[in-house]
């Protein structure tokens, strides 16, 4: 047996972040840093019936390309979504701000529970736009 022989025996890959507390090697594949952290946002769209549906959601992470949420909305694969991020106070100098960006689902998750929501993965849409809400 050869020296890498052993090596694939021993190790595992599997997707994710790298994990060095154990024998097994995790490899992120993604393309581009994510932020994990919970952002309030709206998600804007059509069901497959063709009708029109706005929800609530929080985003599980967000990255230059793309983002992670769960929705109760019945959507498919190719879905075309508007998201509706406002902007934390913090990053926006204290300014009322709201990044919308447009994009298509790329991946649906089945929830792992009943009643729980379905996991949502939306690749966005190049353009973007900040939108300033008016000072009153």
């Amino acid at each position: 047996m050869t020296k890498i022989d052993t090596l694939k025996k021993k190790t595992s890959i599997k997707k994710g972040p790298i994990n060095t507390h154990s024998n097994e090697v995790t490899i992120d594949r993604r393309r581009e840093w994510r932020l994990d952290l919970p952002l309030p946002a709206i998600i804007e769209g059509k069901l497959p019936n063709g009708k029109s549906f706005k929800e609530n959601t929080i985003l599980e992470n967000i990255s230059s390309t793309g983002a992670y949420f769960c929705l109760d909305a019945g959507i498919i694969v190719s879905s075309k979504l508007k998201l509706i991020v406002e902007v934390p106070d913090k990053l926006s100098e204290g300014k009322k701000l709201k990044l919308c960006l447009e994009g298509i689902t790329i991946r649906l998750e089945e929830p792992e529970k009943e009643g729980k929501k379905q996991g949502v993965a939306l690749r966005f849409y190049e353009e973007f736009q900040f939108k300033a809400e008016k000072q009153k």
